[in-house]
């Protein structure tokens, strides 16, 4: 006969999973976000790439920097994309693993621990990216001053 699992050990295989599963929806999340800032971004050099032939003086000098700005932007919110995609691809590893290990009885537990901790190191280092482009991005908000009065 061949070996099959009891339904506890797959129960609380499922419940080992659970927590991975939830960072998998946050990374989601994060993933939209950040999608819909590159749209906004490549948006945004679209309209400076058409007013950038017909400006001049002043006026061109601040559209090239916005549009180095925005250059930036697009590289940085590309890294984090792929931080957080690989991120999630190392979570679902994670949650593969535990089963793997589980119906075959292996011991991997160093090898899952290890994915887990990359996962984190690659969901950290999104975020970082999100941080620094967020940042940047306020650098291109000009608030004139005398709407602040």
């Amino acid at each position: 006969m061949q070996y099959s699992p009891a339904v506890s050990t797959i129960a609380q295989t499922i419940q080992l999973s659970l927590s991975p599963v939830f960072m998998l929806a946050g990374i989601g999340a994060l993933l939209n976000v950040l999608t819909g800032r590159l749209g906004r971004v490549i948006d945004r050099a679209r309209v400076l790439e058409a007013l950038h032939p017909r400006s001049h003086g002043p006026e061109h000098d601040r559209h090239v920097w916005e549009l180095r700005l925005l250059d930036r932007r697009i590289v940085i919110i590309n890294r984090a994309l792929y931080l957080a995609v690989s991120s999630a691809v190392m979570t679902c590893s994670v949650v593969a693993l535990l089963f793997i290990a589980e119906l075959a009885g292996l011991r991997i537990g160093q090898l899952v621990a290890t994915a887990f901790v990359l996962s984190m190191v690659l969901l950290i280092a999104a975020l970082v990216s999100f941080l620094v482009e967020v940042r940047m991005s306020l650098r291109a908000v000009e608030v004139r001053e005398e709407l602040l009065q």
